[in-house]
């Protein structure tokens, strides 16, 4: 997801080919969820904006906006995979563009400005996933971040240094008793986090990420705020190029998650990953040890304290085999599962086959008995010969 470094690249490209340019046309696919769940419809928007002017562009955390020549607004949300692509530039800031991403209009584009003025340049916001949102903002443009959804969102780490304090950030933490990595995810906290970012700071403040908030000591939510600001700041001066990012940056190295002796810093020391919020989070246990309760442990940290690089490869290794174990064992309990229900299953289609015949069998057998006595009845009760009654009273009177 792009984050505060990520969406001020963005920012410095619209600023440098949106501002103080007019809107000559615009193009808007009919997306019910990227325009509509935020209470706006693609053609509402082309009328909005449509033969208006950009006087600037604008960013508080992961949202930004264009700030037209009158209300109302657009504000911008990215979500998971939006972007902004420029028809006469490359706005990518990790990887090359492919040859393909250079087609124009791109792939997966929600709108797209068509502007007056030199140079040529169309502006397209694209989202493969629909996470993005697009809105108008209807408000005075000094009311923008005093507005929804803006204004529901905590300050932001690089042009709201005035209130994001020390003494702020000490009165946060304390106020909560949460894992401190989803204290500083939580956009109503903090603006422009997210999971990468959030990783950095933990690391430079050697904090480790799922203690709880309000167990840190003040020498230690100094050197959190000092990482908050600092991390954020170069994030946001380089646009995010992790080219430009210094070299002892976590960033630079966290990518070699599962593979071979890629997993650890050129210090040697091991980078480990594990669930903080529902989010993967890069650690460095001999850097970020627990100095209070946590939420979790990490794997590769003894209860007794940093294991050495030799002790973490055969906790790794046994942790291996044992997986592999549950692995086999489980695979093995399933087959057994799957054979009996398949007997199960067999043995009740027999069942259901032999019924029907024993029970029309039975019912046969009722309906003779049922007949022979209804014609018992009708022919009343059979009398005795004569020769047998005399028998019985001449044998009762011997008796």
């Amino acid at each position: 997801m792009p984050e505060i470094g990520e969406v001020a690249r963005i920012v410095s490209y619209l600023r440098k080919y949106l501002v103080g340019r007019t809107i000559s046309a615009v193009k808007a696919q009919d997306d019910p969820i990227v325009f509509g769940k935020v209470g706006t419809s693609a053609s509402e928007f082309k009328d909005a904006i449509t033969g208006k002017k950009v006087i600037d562009a604008g960013q508080q955390g992961k949202y930004f906006w264009l700030t037209m020549s009158s209300p109302p607004h657009i504000c911008m949300h990215f979500g998971m995979s939006g972007w902004i692509k420029f028809s006469n530039d490359d706005t990518s800031y990790y990887k090359p563009t492919k040859p393909e991403e250079n087609e124009w209009p791109p792939k997966y584009w929600k709108f797209i400005l068509q502007l007056k003025e030199d140079p040529d340049c169309e502006v397209a916001f694209i989202d493969a996933r629909r996470l993005g949102r697009v809105r108008l903002i209807d408000c005075d443009a000094a009311n923008i971040r005093k507005s929804t959804p803006l204004k529901e969102n905590g300050p932001d780490p690089v042009i709201d240094k005035d209130i994001l304090t020390l003494e702020w950030l000490t009165k946060k933490m304390r106020s909560k008793r949460v894992p401190v990595k989803a204290l500083l995810l939580d956009q109503a906290n903090i603006s422009g986090v997210g999971n990468w970012v959030g990783d950095e700071i933990l690391y430079h403040a050697k904090i480790h990420p799922e203690q709880y908030s309000n167990t840190f000591s003040d020498a230690q939510l100094k050197q959190l705020h000092t990482s908050l600001l600092h991390i954020c700041s170069v994030a946001v001066e380089t646009g995010a190029e992790s080219g430009k990012f210094p070299e002892d940056w976590l960033m630079k190295h966290r990518w070699g998650k599962g593979k071979k002796d890629k997993d650890r810093l050129p210090n040697g020391e091991k980078i480990v990953f594990l669930k903080v919020g529902g989010r993967t989070s890069a650690v460095v246990p001999s850097v970020q040890k627990k100095t209070g309760p946590v939420a979790g442990d990490v794997t590769g940290n003894s209860s007794s304290g940093q294991q050495s690089p030799k002790e973490e490869e055969e906790s790794a290794s046994e942790e291996e085999k044992k997986t592999s174990k549950a692995a086999k064992a489980s695979k093995a309990t399933a087959s057994k599962k799957r054979e009996a229900t398949v007997k199960k299953e067999s043995d009740n289609a027999k069942t259901k086959r032999k019924g029907p015949v024993k029970e029309e069998e039975e019912n046969d057998e009722d309906q003779t008995k049922a007949k022979k006595a209804k014609t018992s009845a009708a022919k009343g009760p059979k009398e005795e010969a004569p020769g047998r009654r005399r028998s019985a009273r001449v044998s009762g009177r011997g008796n």
